[in-house]
């Protein structure tokens, strides 16, 4: 019984920020190439600060740097590969690469929402104060990150219903990596500093290859510069939470 609390609370800490974020992104109307440029590069900035000040430094704590680095590797093969089908299977013209880019963006946050499930259901193990603390954080952590998810989405001429959809199933990985972190209780620390470095990997090539080409094909100026530093200094603060 104590496996299904803990799943449930992954699963609603982990939606709801995402969706949260997700609801913010539908909601903008109008939005502006500089705007749209800004937000993509914030979330490249908010993915960067994730993968270099907690998702590898976290790895590398627990785990050998060879593991650490051939993982990271793995994670980025595996999103060239995801890319590419959904590049191909969606047959995307050239004025819905946004389109793209938002469902490359939301595979790669459920990847990285399972380490973060698995964070909640070992911390359960630990104690229960400390297992809602850090659901709570990764609730707020998530905002950001639905809002990235979304306007990509929606620009791109998807559904708002379907957007939200998109933004929630991203969510259901923290649920599922807190069953997993829960099941397991003391779970394996290289087990740990895979889910982490393969989540790393995946989001250096959402950031290298979709998010910063991507914001200065928009809009070419500081702006994107802009945003992206916001994004890492924002990252920063939302990961000491």
């Amino acid at each position: 019984m104590e496996i299904i609390k803990i799943t449930l609370v992954g699963l609603l800490f982990g939606t709801f920020g995402t969706t949260i974020g997700g609801i913010i992104g539908v909601s903008l109307k109008n939005i502006s190439d500089r705007f749209l440029s800004f937000i993509l590069s914030f979330a490249a900035g908010l993915m960067m600060a994730v993968v270099c000040f907690e998702l590898i430094p976290e790895a590398l704590a627990i785990s050998k740097i060879s593991t650490v680095i051939l993982t990271i590797i793995a994670g980025i093969i595996i999103m060239i590969f995801c890319d590419y089908i959904v590049g191909k299977s969606s047959k995307m013209r050239s004025q819905n690469k946004l389109l793209k880019t938002g469902i490359v963006i939301s595979i790669g946050l459920a990847l990285h929402n399972v380490p973060e499930g698995l964070a909640i259901g070992s911390s359960f193990g630990a104690s229960i104060k400390l297992g809602y603390a850090l659901a709570i954080a990764i609730a707020f952590h998530d905002v950001p990150e639905g809002i990235a998810m979304a306007i990509p989405l929606k620009t791109g001429g998807m559904k708002s219903l379907k957007v939200i959809w998109y933004v929630i199933l991203s969510g259901f990985a923290t649920g599922i990596g807190a069953f997993a972190g829960a099941v397991v209780g003391s779970i394996s620390q290289t087990v740990i500093a895979i889910c982490l470095s393969f989540a790393a990997g995946a989001m250096l090539y959402i950031v290298s290859g979709e998010l910063i080409p991507e914001s200065n094909k928009i809009y070419r100026g500081t702006i994107p510069l802009i945003g992206n530093i916001l994004g890492i200094l924002v990252g920063l603060c939302v990961g000491r939470l």
